[in-house]
């Protein structure tokens, strides 16, 4: 299931208001605070609390599979 494209312009960062990555229907993801957020059955979880941090080599990885949400 994709996340809904409308859905997809509105959504910003709970921590720093920012713009996210999407990454392939997946999660959500803030390069500036290495912080991904899950979807979950095409719903992102948006709770700082279910956010988990990202490093090294996995945030390039995000970086090069995520589009502009």
């Amino acid at each position: 299931m994709s996340l809904d494209p409308a859905l997809r312009r509105i959504l910003v960062c709970p921590q720093d208001r920012g713009e996210l990555l999407l990454v392939e229907d997946e999660l959500l993801y803030n390069p500036r605070l290495r912080r991904a957020y899950p979807i979950r059955d095409g719903v992102p979880v948006m709770l700082t609390g279910e956010a988990r941090d990202v490093e090294g080599a996995e945030h390039d990885d995000l970086l090069t599979r995520a589009t502009p949400a």
